[in-house]
């Protein structure tokens, strides 16, 4: 295994005073979140969804609905491809992390590490590499090794020493269910994720995580409308406590809330066998401002970034590597 990729964390406490750093993947759905006029408002509407979801789900000793709090912070991961240069470090990936704050003991919990998932390898790969090997193909298709050295890079950060000084437990990452799979239900249900979903066949971001090293398994919370895919590398139901899977379940659902209402705020919930669709009319929107266009826009761009400042620049010791590295 190569030791000449280090790397870096920085951090950054999401509330309602949050700008976005001028190195953000300015995709990120929090940093959306954080412009224009409705700013401020937006932070603070969203932060309220997170507690109340979270005190809905964590209901016993709590007869008020008030006992706890969530903190988030976002952590933004940069990778120095040469340990012994000065050459600037490239922004890998962007995560959150969760707090738990118990305002009857007064006690800080730590939560869980992953939640949200952006990365600009992963816009390169899905807006400029996979939609240019598309372009003029009668059949969809994905390029040789797809996925590949991004499932390298993030399994390189998950076994540094950076990560393991850092966190205390692998990371946890959820996510939107696709539109183009269809879910069914069954009888297996845990106290706080809800029931549990299947489908026949894994979705092109299922198989993207995969060689992340990361399994998928699709619960249904309580008082959620549809499932939410959950990926993970160990005992999804073991490694982690109630408190910490209701800090993910609580931050996720809110943001799905948002950002896919078509899903995740409809006015039916999903049914014992169910395909998403963003085509759903019967919905209800939140009162927090998101440009769903803009997004897709600017993952172009940061593709484009990437490809510029990291594929083709570091291509040949980016593939050495690739060729070399084992987990």
């Amino acid at each position: 295994m190569s030791n000449d990729f280090t790397f870096t964390i920085k951090s950054l406490c999401f509330d309602e005073n949050y700008h976005p750093s001028e190195n953000t993947r300015i995709t990120t759905n929090f940093a959306n979140l954080a412009r224009g006029e409705s700013r401020q408002e937006n932070l603070r509407n969203t932060l309220r969804m997170i507690d109340n979801r979270f005190n809905a789900l964590a209901h016993w000793d709590n007869p008020k609905g008030d006992r706890y709090a969530v903190e988030l912070e976002i952590i933004s991961v940069e990778m120095n491809i040469d340990a012994g240069s000065n050459g600037a470090p490239l922004p890998l990936i962007e995560i959150l992390k969760t707090h738990i704050i118990d305002q009857k003991t007064n006690e800080r919990i730590e939560g869980i590490v992953g939640n949200n998932f952006s990365s600009y390898v992963r816009d390169y790969d899905f807006s400029v590499l996979l939609l240019g090997h598309n372009k003029n193909q009668p059949e969809f298709s994905t390029p040789p090794d797809f996925g590949d050295l991004h499932g390298k890079l993030f399994k390189c950060f998950l076994n540094s020493s950076t990560y393991k000084e850092n966190f205390s437990k692998p990371p946890v990452i959820c996510l939107s269910v696709s539109s183009s799979k269809t879910y069914h239900r069954t009888e297996n249900q845990h106290p706080v994720l809800g029931v549990e979903y299947l489908q026949d066949e894994y979705s092109l971001t299922d198989e993207y995580f995969g060689k992340m090293g990361l399994k998928v398994r699709y619960f249904m919370p309580a008082n959620s409308t549809a499932p939410l895919a959950f990926y993970f590398s160990g005992d999804l139901l073991g490694d982690y406590t109630n408190l910490e899977l209701i800090s993910t379940i609580s931050t996720m659902d809110t943001f799905q809330k948002i950002y896919r209402p078509e899903i995740y705020n409809t006015n039916s919930v999903a049914g014992k066998f169910y395909q998403p669709s963003l085509n759903n009319q019967d919905y209800s929107v939140t009162r927090i401002v998101y440009d769903r266009e803009e997004r897709s826009r600017l993952a172009i761009e940061q593709g484009k970034f990437v490809e510029e400042h990291f594929i083709k620049p570091y291509q040949a010791v980016l593939e050495q590597w690739s060729a070399s590295y084992a987990a």
